[in-house]
């Protein structure tokens, strides 16, 4: 049977990127999707792609930052498949730029999106699985160690693994497993931005990763997909770099 089959998995951050990839790799292993992000267009063309393929899909639109939304697509979920057995938190935004040269906005924004975002979905999700299922979150590399240019991003990275550990304490004794990615770069249009952002700094940080090659979003999906499943079912505050062995 495929990892997933049956199971119902929240996919928040979905549109585009490694959350559309991601979401592509779970239906195939089997599982039922509630599909989020800002923006309705392309959820609905994904939505419609994996329907197209006889997988079970909804949709619904929402922004994490705000508490309203994130209790409205967890409950949405319930709705339309009755439970809740795992979900994936994707949703983030990147920044560049000295910290000395972010704007108070910006960071304010990015704080917002990326940790208290992670945070509310955290909250709302553990509500809807009760007693049982799995939280995969999503930090970087940069969450692991610093470099120059993205301050503010990769603090709120290093933030997401520390309220994914600390979920794993809180939430491990009620029968839920909470657990971290963190990729290197990973073909997908924020790492596009990045690269007109920094020019050349994509390239130098592939050029030292072993496997001489930046991931794709399907490989930090099928990784999510394992940690989702019951395959997993010992493994809780783990962080998986899956980064081609940069952080080696």
């Amino acid at each position: 049977m495929p990892d997933l089959d049956g199971k119902v998995v929240l996919v928040v951050g979905a549109s585009a990127g490694i959350g559309a990839d991601a979401a592509r790799v779970f239906a195939a292993d089997g599982a039922k999707l509630m599909l989020v992000a800002r923006t309705e267009g392309p959820l609905a063309e994904l939505a419609a792609e994996l329907e197209k393929d006889g997988h079970d899909v909804a949709y619904t639109t929402g922004d994490v930052a705000n508490a309203a939304d994130v209790a409205r697509f967890v409950d949405a979920t319930v709705d339309r498949f009755g439970r809740l057995d795992g979900a994936f938190n994707n949703a983030a935004m990147t920044q560049a730029g000295r910290l000395d040269q972010v704007p108070e906005e910006e960071f304010d924004r990015i704080m917002a999106v990326n940790v208290r975002g992670t945070w509310l979905c955290i909250r709302e999700e553990v509500r809807a699985l009760e007693d049982h299922g799995s939280i995969v979150n999503m930090s970087s590399i940069g969450g692991l160690r610093g470099s120059s240019g993205m301050g503010a991003y990769q603090a709120s990275k290093h933030a997401v693994i520390g309220l994914t550990r600390t979920a794993a304490h809180d939430f491990g004794p009620l029968g839920i497993r909470v657990n971290v990615i963190a990729p290197g770069p990973t073909e997908s249009p924020m790492l596009d931005a990045t690269r007109r952002a920094i020019p050349g700094g994509v390239e130098e940080r592939i050029a030292k990763t072993p496997l001489r090659k930046a991931g794709t979003g399907a490989e930090v999906g099928a990784t999510a997909s394992f940690l989702l499943s019951d395959r997993a079912s010992h493994l809780s505050g783990v962080i998986l770099p899956v980064d081609g062995g940069f952080v080696a």
